[in-house]
């Protein structure tokens, strides 16, 4: 726990870096180690872990060249926790390589990547070969299968921490390497962001439920009563009493009484008399 937290968290001048850049190594490879800082007055020099209590500098196990340490050839004891050190005493971050006699390695990032990049994760035989199928797991679970022997990792994140390693068939497997992710992908909502919009939609849900219920209940109470339209009476003056009835429900409405009198057509007037009378000359 204290190496991986020592991976993940840095936060001094210097970093300790690899060429090449990897986790894993064959054995009778070659290695250097640079300590990079930001121009400052104090010296770094890269050490390693060989046990507890002894932190050697680059000349019990490697050869000084410039300001790297080199390594010619690797062995198993190489294997272990490099740093940089100051003369006055500031430490880098810390990385941890793997030397082996396997046959397989898998090369990933020996530094924690940045989250939102991408990754290559690369499986690598003793002997040169090309496009050899290879199957990779992460923490123990299988990911993919890959005909070129390497997976890339898009837009790489925190889940994507954790130990990988890879299998190529008839050839081996590789020991497993550590994954770290600094940071977060910007615009990428975090699980506690998802539950709290979650939450509140479910609010917002549950009110819009419950003012609709209102409303309706509203509604049903304000609707008039129906009536038999059987139970009508007519009044004396002509009216119905249902519509006497109706007239009481409604405010501000002015009703008026209107008189229809018989139309007296032409046909219905008498016709006039008409006497006649016969006159007679006496001659």
């Amino acid at each position: 726990m204290l190496l991986i937290s020592s991976l993940c968290c840095s936060t001094n001048q210097a970093v300790v870096t690899l060429s090449p850049s990897s986790s894993q190594f064959f054995r009778g490879t070659s290695v250097s180690f640079s300590c990079e800082d930001d121009h400052s007055s104090a010296g770094w020099t890269v050490r390693k872990n060989m046990s507890r209590d002894t932190r050697a500098e680059c000349e019990d196990w490697g050869r000084q060249v410039a300001s790297s340490c080199v390594i010619e050839a690797l062995v198993s004891s190489d294997s272990g926790v490099y740093w940089c050190e100051s003369t006055e005493g500031g430490a880098s971050n810390y990385v941890n390589i793997t030397v082996t006699d396997a046959p397989v390695i898998l090369q990933s990032p020996v530094l924690p990547v940045e989250a939102g990049e991408d990754v290559t994760l690369l499986c690598k035989t003793k002997t040169p070969s090309f496009n050899l199928s290879a199957d990779f797991y992460k923490d123990g679970t299988f990911v993919r299968t890959t005909p070129t022997g390497h997976m890339t990792i898009h837009l790489v994140s925190k889940s994507d921490e954790g130990a990988y390693k890879c299998d190529i068939r008839g050839r081996g497997e590789s020991p497993p390497a550590w994954l770290f992710v600094t940071g977060e992908v910007k615009g990428t909502p975090t699980t506690t962001s998802l539950l709290s919009l979650s939450v509140i939609a479910s609010i917002a849900g549950l009110v819009i439920l419950v003012v609709l219920v209102l409303l309706v209940r509203r509604c049903v109470r304000r609707k008039p009563e129906e009536r038999d339209p059987e139970d009508v009476s007519l009044e004396p003056d002509g009216t119905m009493e249902r519509d006497r009835a109706a007239a009481t429900q409604r405010d501000n409405v002015t009703y008026g009484q209107i008189t229809i009198r018989p139309f007296n057509s032409r046909e219905d007037q008498p016709e006039l008399e008409v006497i006649y009378s016969s006159l007679r000359s006496k001659q």
